[in-house]
Protein backbone atom coordinates (compact mmCIF):
# COMPACT_ATOMS: atom_id res chain seq x y z
CA UNK A 1 0.00 0.00 0.00
CA UNK A 2 1.22 3.66 -1.25
CA UNK A 3 0.68 5.38 2.11
CA UNK A 4 -0.09 9.37 1.82
CA UNK A 5 -1.29 9.91 5.38
CA UNK A 6 -1.65 12.42 7.95
CA UNK A 7 -1.78 12.39 11.87
CA UNK A 8 -5.26 13.53 13.55
CA UNK A 9 -3.86 15.28 17.02
CA UNK A 10 -6.46 16.35 19.73
CA UNK A 11 -3.95 18.82 20.65
CA UNK A 12 -3.56 22.00 18.52
CA UNK A 13 -6.03 20.94 16.67
CA UNK A 14 -10.35 21.32 16.47
CA UNK A 15 -10.49 18.43 14.08
CA UNK A 16 -11.86 15.69 17.04
CA UNK A 17 -14.63 18.77 18.19
CA UNK A 18 -17.31 17.69 16.42
CA UNK A 19 -18.83 15.25 13.86
CA UNK A 20 -19.07 17.99 11.53
CA UNK A 21 -15.56 19.37 11.23
CA UNK A 22 -14.02 15.44 11.07
CA UNK A 23 -16.66 15.04 8.39
CA UNK A 24 -14.68 18.75 6.59
CA UNK A 25 -11.60 17.22 7.32
CA UNK A 26 -11.43 13.83 5.56
CA UNK A 27 -13.53 15.52 2.57
CA UNK A 28 -10.71 17.76 2.10
CA UNK A 29 -7.86 15.17 2.81
CA UNK A 30 -10.01 13.14 0.45
CA UNK A 31 -9.87 15.79 -2.21
CA UNK A 32 -5.79 16.71 -1.95
CA UNK A 33 -4.73 12.87 -2.38
CA UNK A 34 -4.68 11.07 1.34
CA UNK A 35 -5.67 7.65 1.68
CA UNK A 36 -5.24 6.88 5.05
CA UNK A 37 -5.31 8.87 8.66
CA UNK A 38 -4.17 8.00 12.29
CA UNK A 39 -6.33 9.22 14.94
CA UNK A 40 -5.37 9.42 18.42
CA UNK A 41 -7.37 7.29 20.68
CA UNK A 42 -5.29 7.18 23.87
CA UNK A 43 -3.82 10.27 24.99
CA UNK A 44 -3.58 11.97 28.48
CA UNK A 45 -4.25 8.22 29.94
CA UNK A 46 -7.98 8.94 28.59
CA UNK A 47 -9.26 7.50 25.48
CA UNK A 48 -11.16 9.25 22.71
CA UNK A 49 -13.81 6.17 22.51
CA UNK A 50 -15.84 5.08 25.32
CA UNK A 51 -14.18 2.67 26.86
CA UNK A 52 -14.82 -0.39 28.89
CA UNK A 53 -11.10 -1.06 29.95
CA UNK A 54 -10.34 2.16 31.37
CA UNK A 55 -13.53 2.56 32.49
CA UNK A 56 -13.82 -0.80 34.76
CA UNK A 57 -10.20 -0.24 35.73
CA UNK A 58 -9.62 3.63 36.22
CA UNK A 59 -13.86 5.00 36.36
CA UNK A 60 -13.22 7.35 33.57
CA UNK A 61 -14.33 5.36 30.07
CA UNK A 62 -13.16 8.64 27.88
CA UNK A 63 -11.67 11.93 27.75
CA UNK A 64 -14.34 14.31 29.72
CA UNK A 65 -13.58 16.37 26.48
CA UNK A 66 -16.43 14.26 24.66
CA UNK A 67 -18.88 13.06 26.92
CA UNK A 68 -21.56 11.88 25.16
CA UNK A 69 -20.14 11.77 22.00
CA UNK A 70 -17.56 8.39 20.57
CA UNK A 71 -14.74 10.63 18.27
CA UNK A 72 -13.45 7.27 17.02
CA UNK A 73 -16.33 5.94 15.66
CA UNK A 74 -17.35 9.65 14.13
CA UNK A 75 -14.29 9.54 12.65
CA UNK A 76 -14.38 5.55 11.01
CA UNK A 77 -17.79 6.83 9.40
CA UNK A 78 -16.69 10.11 7.95
CA UNK A 79 -13.38 8.64 6.49
CA UNK A 80 -15.06 5.34 5.05
CA UNK A 81 -17.21 7.89 3.36
CA UNK A 82 -14.73 9.27 1.42
CA UNK A 83 -12.45 5.91 0.96
CA UNK A 84 -10.12 6.90 3.74
CA UNK A 85 -8.42 4.47 5.54
CA UNK A 86 -8.03 4.52 9.52
CA UNK A 87 -5.56 3.20 11.56
CA UNK A 88 -5.92 4.12 15.07
CA UNK A 89 -3.24 5.85 17.51
CA UNK A 90 -2.24 4.93 20.76
CA UNK A 91 0.28 8.23 20.89
CA UNK A 92 0.54 7.94 25.06
CA UNK A 93 1.54 4.37 24.45
CA UNK A 94 3.42 3.54 28.06
CA UNK A 95 3.78 6.92 29.60
CA UNK A 96 0.91 8.05 31.78
CA UNK A 97 1.16 12.04 32.10
CA UNK A 98 3.02 15.21 30.90
CA UNK A 99 4.14 16.93 33.69
CA UNK A 100 1.85 15.72 36.58
CA UNK A 101 4.31 13.21 38.53
CA UNK A 102 2.13 10.17 36.95
CA UNK A 103 -0.81 11.57 36.72
CA UNK A 104 -4.52 9.58 37.70
CA UNK A 105 -3.17 6.61 36.62
CA UNK A 106 -0.73 6.24 38.61
CA UNK A 107 -2.34 7.52 41.45
CA UNK A 108 -4.42 4.26 41.36
CA UNK A 109 -1.86 2.05 39.98
CA UNK A 110 1.46 3.41 41.93
CA UNK A 111 3.07 -0.36 41.16
CA UNK A 112 2.57 0.00 37.69
CA UNK A 113 5.32 2.96 37.15
CA UNK A 114 8.52 2.62 36.16
CA UNK A 115 12.01 3.96 38.23
CA UNK A 116 15.07 5.45 37.17
CA UNK A 117 18.14 4.16 38.92
CA UNK A 118 17.54 6.56 42.29
CA UNK A 119 14.10 4.58 42.57
CA UNK A 120 12.22 8.28 41.44
CA UNK A 121 9.50 7.91 39.03
CA UNK A 122 11.11 7.61 35.44
CA UNK A 123 10.33 11.06 33.66
CA UNK A 124 11.76 12.34 30.45
CA UNK A 125 11.46 15.92 28.56
CA UNK A 126 8.20 16.16 30.99
CA UNK A 127 6.53 12.72 30.83
CA UNK A 128 6.02 9.90 33.22
CA UNK A 129 6.02 6.54 32.52
CA UNK A 130 4.25 3.70 33.54
CA UNK A 131 6.85 0.50 33.70
CA UNK A 132 6.24 -1.07 30.18
CA UNK A 133 8.11 -4.43 31.34
CA UNK A 134 5.79 -5.32 33.56
CA UNK A 135 3.26 -8.21 32.62
CA UNK A 136 0.60 -6.53 34.02
CA UNK A 137 0.97 -2.93 32.47
CA UNK A 138 1.83 -4.99 28.75
CA UNK A 139 -1.52 -6.74 29.34
CA UNK A 140 -3.52 -3.28 30.03
CA UNK A 141 -2.63 -1.74 26.68
CA UNK A 142 -3.03 -4.60 24.82
CA UNK A 143 -6.43 -4.84 26.14
CA UNK A 144 -6.70 -1.28 25.02
CA UNK A 145 -5.36 -2.18 21.49
CA UNK A 146 -7.75 -5.38 21.12
CA UNK A 147 -10.90 -3.15 22.48
CA UNK A 148 -10.85 -0.90 19.51
CA UNK A 149 -9.74 -3.79 16.97
CA UNK A 150 -12.77 -5.98 17.95
CA UNK A 151 -15.39 -3.13 18.47
CA UNK A 152 -14.35 -1.43 15.60
CA UNK A 153 -14.12 -1.52 11.53
CA UNK A 154 -10.64 -0.35 11.80
CA UNK A 155 -7.83 -0.73 8.77
CA UNK A 156 -5.04 -1.11 11.36
CA UNK A 157 -3.30 -0.11 14.59
CA UNK A 158 -0.33 2.30 15.40
CA UNK A 159 2.22 2.61 18.26
CA UNK A 160 4.87 5.22 17.89
CA UNK A 161 7.36 6.43 20.13
CA UNK A 162 6.17 5.42 23.25
CA UNK A 163 4.90 1.96 21.95
CA UNK A 164 6.48 -0.24 22.78
CA UNK A 165 9.03 1.97 23.98
CA UNK A 166 10.78 3.06 27.84
CA UNK A 167 13.06 5.58 28.24
CA UNK A 168 16.13 3.70 28.65
CA UNK A 169 16.85 5.07 32.40
CA UNK A 170 13.90 3.19 33.40
CA UNK A 171 14.14 -0.47 34.54
CA UNK A 172 15.31 0.06 37.90
CA UNK A 173 12.05 -1.20 39.68
CA UNK A 174 11.64 -4.07 41.89
CA UNK A 175 10.18 -6.39 39.75
CA UNK A 176 12.42 -5.84 36.50
CA UNK A 177 15.61 -5.83 38.82
CA UNK A 178 14.84 -9.11 40.59
CA UNK A 179 13.76 -10.73 37.12
CA UNK A 180 17.41 -9.70 35.50
CA UNK A 181 19.01 -11.17 38.76
CA UNK A 182 17.46 -14.31 38.11
CA UNK A 183 18.69 -14.61 34.92
CA UNK A 184 22.06 -13.11 35.29
CA UNK A 185 22.81 -13.91 38.94
CA UNK A 186 23.62 -10.12 39.62
CA UNK A 187 21.94 -7.03 39.58
CA UNK A 188 21.13 -4.73 36.47
CA UNK A 189 24.17 -2.36 35.35
CA UNK A 190 24.08 1.09 37.15
CA UNK A 191 24.74 2.27 33.60
CA UNK A 192 21.59 2.72 32.00
CA UNK A 193 23.23 2.68 28.32
CA UNK A 194 25.44 -0.41 28.94
CA UNK A 195 24.89 -2.80 26.21
CA UNK A 196 23.32 -5.54 27.29
CA UNK A 197 21.28 -3.78 29.97
CA UNK A 198 20.22 -2.57 27.02
CA UNK A 199 19.66 -5.10 24.57
CA UNK A 200 18.07 -7.46 27.33
CA UNK A 201 15.61 -4.75 28.29
CA UNK A 202 14.36 -4.15 24.67
CA UNK A 203 14.01 -7.83 24.04
CA UNK A 204 11.24 -7.54 25.80
CA UNK A 205 9.70 -4.72 24.21
CA UNK A 206 10.13 -6.41 21.19
CA UNK A 207 7.90 -9.41 22.73
CA UNK A 208 5.51 -7.33 23.63
CA UNK A 209 5.42 -6.21 20.30
CA UNK A 210 5.20 -9.95 18.78
CA UNK A 211 2.46 -10.38 21.38
CA UNK A 212 0.00 -7.60 20.25
CA UNK A 213 1.15 -8.15 16.64
CA UNK A 214 -0.17 -11.64 16.43
CA UNK A 215 -3.10 -11.12 18.70
CA UNK A 216 -4.46 -8.18 16.28
CA UNK A 217 -4.27 -10.52 13.43
CA UNK A 218 -5.91 -13.34 14.85
CA UNK A 219 -8.89 -11.03 15.42
CA UNK A 220 -8.21 -9.86 11.80
CA UNK A 221 -5.09 -10.76 9.32
CA UNK A 222 -5.94 -8.11 7.31
CA UNK A 223 -5.47 -5.34 9.68
CA UNK A 224 -2.24 -3.43 9.74
CA UNK A 225 0.08 -2.94 12.60
CA UNK A 226 1.60 0.28 11.89
CA UNK A 227 4.83 1.85 13.77
CA UNK A 228 6.11 5.08 14.62
CA UNK A 229 9.80 4.65 16.19
CA UNK A 230 12.47 6.97 16.55
CA UNK A 231 14.67 6.71 14.15
CA UNK A 232 17.42 4.15 15.24
CA UNK A 233 19.88 3.57 16.69
CA UNK A 234 19.45 6.66 18.59
CA UNK A 235 15.79 4.84 19.17
CA UNK A 236 17.30 1.54 20.81
CA UNK A 237 19.66 3.65 23.22
CA UNK A 238 17.48 5.88 24.31
CA UNK A 239 13.52 4.12 24.21
CA UNK A 240 15.03 0.34 23.92
CA UNK A 241 13.02 0.68 20.08
CA UNK A 242 14.67 -2.42 18.08
CA UNK A 243 13.18 -1.54 15.18
CA UNK A 244 15.76 -3.31 12.98
CA UNK A 245 14.62 -6.60 15.12
CA UNK A 246 10.91 -5.86 14.20
CA UNK A 247 11.34 -5.62 10.99
CA UNK A 248 13.36 -9.00 10.61
CA UNK A 249 11.15 -10.90 13.01
CA UNK A 250 8.24 -9.46 10.49
CA UNK A 251 5.91 -8.17 13.63
CA UNK A 252 5.44 -4.84 12.24
CA UNK A 253 3.45 -4.15 8.77
CA UNK A 254 3.97 -0.53 8.36
CA UNK A 255 6.96 1.70 9.65
CA UNK A 256 7.18 5.40 10.03
CA UNK A 257 10.36 6.18 11.74
CA UNK A 258 10.07 9.83 12.78
CA UNK A 259 12.72 11.98 10.73
CA UNK A 260 11.37 15.09 12.29
CA UNK A 261 14.27 17.52 10.39
CA UNK A 262 13.58 21.21 9.92
CA UNK A 263 15.98 20.87 6.83
CA UNK A 264 15.87 18.79 3.58
CA UNK A 265 19.46 18.22 4.18
CA UNK A 266 19.31 16.69 7.59
CA UNK A 267 16.47 14.84 6.09
CA UNK A 268 18.41 13.45 3.26
CA UNK A 269 21.38 12.21 5.40
CA UNK A 270 19.45 10.38 7.99
CA UNK A 271 17.05 8.84 4.29
CA UNK A 272 20.20 8.11 3.45
CA UNK A 273 21.65 6.09 6.85
CA UNK A 274 18.19 4.23 7.08
CA UNK A 275 18.67 3.27 3.97
CA UNK A 276 22.22 2.08 3.81
CA UNK A 277 21.78 0.56 7.63
CA UNK A 278 18.74 -0.44 8.67
CA UNK A 279 16.24 -1.10 5.35
CA UNK A 280 16.74 -4.10 3.00
CA UNK A 281 14.96 -4.02 -0.40
CA UNK A 282 12.19 -6.75 0.68
CA UNK A 283 11.71 -3.88 3.79
CA UNK A 284 11.46 -0.74 2.10
CA UNK A 285 8.07 -1.89 0.84
CA UNK A 286 7.25 -0.71 4.58
CA UNK A 287 8.67 2.51 4.95
CA UNK A 288 6.47 5.98 5.12
CA UNK A 289 9.03 7.72 6.83
CA UNK A 290 7.27 10.33 9.38
CA UNK A 291 7.57 13.85 7.98
CA UNK A 292 7.33 16.98 10.32
CA UNK A 293 5.60 19.61 8.46
CA UNK A 294 4.05 21.81 11.43
CA UNK A 295 4.87 22.30 15.59
CA UNK A 296 4.93 25.13 17.65
CA UNK A 297 5.62 28.11 15.68
CA UNK A 298 7.50 25.85 12.98
CA UNK A 299 6.13 24.99 9.61
CA UNK A 300 8.01 23.30 6.98
CA UNK A 301 8.64 25.30 3.65
CA UNK A 302 6.57 24.09 0.17
CA UNK A 303 10.25 23.76 -0.88
CA UNK A 304 11.93 21.02 2.03
CA UNK A 305 7.87 19.76 1.58
CA UNK A 306 8.39 19.00 -2.27
CA UNK A 307 11.55 18.06 -2.43
CA UNK A 308 11.36 15.49 0.61
CA UNK A 309 8.51 13.82 -1.23
CA UNK A 310 9.84 13.80 -4.36
CA UNK A 311 13.47 12.30 -2.78
CA UNK A 312 11.70 9.84 -1.09
CA UNK A 313 10.47 8.11 -4.75
CA UNK A 314 13.80 8.85 -5.94
CA UNK A 315 14.91 6.33 -3.30
CA UNK A 316 12.22 3.60 -3.96
CA UNK A 317 10.28 4.85 -0.80
CA UNK A 318 6.22 4.86 -2.17
CA UNK A 319 5.15 6.89 0.80
CA UNK A 320 5.51 9.02 3.64
CA UNK A 321 3.19 10.66 6.81
CA UNK A 322 2.81 14.08 8.00
CA UNK A 323 2.86 15.37 11.31
CA UNK A 324 0.06 16.56 11.56
CA UNK A 325 -3.25 17.86 10.04
CA UNK A 326 -3.61 21.46 11.04
CA UNK A 327 -0.39 22.00 8.84
CA UNK A 328 -2.00 21.12 5.81
CA UNK A 329 -4.80 23.94 6.69
CA UNK A 330 -2.71 27.31 7.77
CA UNK A 331 -2.59 30.10 4.77
CA UNK A 332 -5.86 29.07 3.22
CA UNK A 333 -5.16 25.24 3.10
CA UNK A 334 -1.08 26.40 1.77
CA UNK A 335 0.42 23.55 2.39
CA UNK A 336 -2.46 21.42 1.51
CA UNK A 337 -2.26 22.92 -2.11
CA UNK A 338 1.42 21.74 -2.36
CA UNK A 339 0.30 17.79 -1.69
CA UNK A 340 -2.48 17.98 -3.65
CA UNK A 341 -0.12 18.96 -6.41
CA UNK A 342 2.58 15.65 -5.77
CA UNK A 343 -0.69 13.53 -4.47
CA UNK A 344 -3.44 13.93 -6.92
Amino acid sequence: MRIRGVWITNTDSEVLDSQHSIAEAMDFLAEIGFNVVFPVVWSKAVTLYPSQVTGSRFGVEIDPRYIGRNPLAELINEAHRVGIKVIPWFEYGFASSYNLNGGPLLAQKPEWAARDRTGNLLNKNGFEWMNALDPQVQEFLLSLVLEVVKNYEVDGIQGDDRLPALPSEGGYDALTVERYRREFNRYPPQNPQHRQWLQWRANLLTEFLAQLYHSVKAINPDLLVSMAPNIYDWGFKEYLQDSPVWLERQIVDLIHPQIYRRDFKTYKSVVDRLMAQQFTVEQLLKLAPGILIKLGSYRISPEYLLQAVEYNRSCGIQGEVFFFYEGLREDNNALGKVVRSIYR
